[in-house]
């Protein structure tokens, strides 16, 4: 017997208004706080405003089908799903599992069986007060890694500055930050070893120290001073964090950096070639007393500095993939903000395991600022 304060909530997807109707009355008998949708996108927009357990999900419906439906859902929402369809030969089934789906009954269906399949799913999951409280500490993590990306708009004359950020299910350490300065602007790009709180945690003391740095004029004793600091924090959770940290000197277009394992930033030039720049060094806490070096490149107008994080590059069969990849959505594209959209896709909601982050920081062709 289900406690009120455990109750489970669950969401039917079926337009056939019996068969509905019997899925609503199972589910009740279950303990299942239900509601229920009569079309595909109709579905989606309950699911994402109950935030479900479980979802039923009938593969022929009126507006989308089932299996899209599921991709959808499968973007937000790690629900149960049960797909229920008349289609029961073995490709539907592989192909229902493929995009999303966690069972799959083929109409006409037992009650019992369904009974039977709902609670073998929720056998592998943690009891609901247990599964309550990791879903508080995913959204507190999700809260934290969002609070950490910049609050203020760059505007540094001759240049387009964009961002975008997407996280995953199981929420990492990714985050970026920029801030401007007088003579440009600096950039963090930062991953942390992890997933949840205690990468976000550390993520955010990433972010504080890499900011108090800001004033010192020297990149390597800044940089220096700031991997010391965050080392010790990094030790005590025997943890470690991939950071491109980069300065740009506006009026020359010259961007000094340090990479520390990081090794995902691109030099995007304006006749459509494409330069990986290397890392420095390994990961921030990998090692003890590890130096980086600091390094340089030159913006030129037309050209792009991109950086990104490895949630792109697990796309890809390659590193050479990748940046093939990169260039291709970079190129051509008429704002900095179009670039960082055409990276995102690069790695659909659907599939991508990790959080995915972009930078994009482009110098505008001389006709544009004249």
């Amino acid at each position: 017997m289900v406690s009120p304060t455990e109750s489970r909530r669950a969401v039917v997807i079926e337009d056939d208004p019996d068969i509905r109707g019997l899925l609503v009355r199972v589910l009740v008998k279950q303990g299942f706080d239900v509601t229920q949708a009569g079309a595909g996108l109709a579905g989606v927009e309950e699911v994402r405003r109950v935030q479900p357990d479980l979802v039923t999900l009938d593969l022929n419906l009126p507006d989308l089908d089932g299996l899209e439906v599921c991709k959808l859902l499968r973007e937000f929402s790690d629900a149960f799903i049960v797909m229920l369809t008349a289609r029961a030969d073995e490709l539907d089934k592989l192909t229902g599992l493929d995009n999303g789906a966690d069972e799959y009954l083929s109409k006409p269906f037992s009650p019992r069986e369904l009974q039977s399949r709902i609670n073998a799913l929720f056998r592998r999951r943690p009891s609901a007060a247990a599964d309550s409280a990791a879903r508080s500490e995913l959204q507190r993590a999700t809260e934290v890694q969002k609070s950490l990306l910049p609050q203020e708009d760059i505007q540094v004359e001759g240049y387009d500055v964009a961002g975008v950020f997407r996280p995953s299910r199981n929420v990492g350490g990714d985050f970026y930050d920029w801030y401007q300065t007088p003579d440009g602007l600096h950039l963090t790009f930062a991953d942390a070893m992890g997933k949840g709180m205690g990468a976000a945690l550390i993520a955010a003391t990433v972010r504080a120290v890499m900011r108090s740095t800001g004033l010192r004029h020297d990149l390597d004793t800044a940089f220096g001073s700031a991997s010391k600091a965050i080392a010790a924090d990094l030790d005590s959770s025997n943890s470690f964090v991939t950071l491109f940290h980069a300065r740009l000197d506006a009026a020359s277009g010259t961007v000094s950096y340090v990479d520390a394992g990081h090794g995902l930033a691109l030099h995007v030039r304006s006749g459509g070639t494409v330069h990986r720049l290397p890392s420095g060094g390994p990961p921030v806490g990998a090692w003890a007393g590890t130096e980086w070096p600091q390094s340089a490149l030159d913006l030129l107008p037309g050209d792009s500095l991109v950086v990104v994080s490895d949630g792109v590059l697990d796309v890809f069969d390659s590193v050479e993939d990748f940046t093939d990849a990169v260039l291709q959505a970079t190129h051509h594209q008429e704002s900095a903000q179009a670039a960082s959209t055409a990276i995102l896709a690069l790695a659909p909601a659907a599939t991508a395991e990790d959080d995915v982050t972009v930078v994009v920081v482009r110098r505008l062709p001389q006709e544009a600022v004249a």
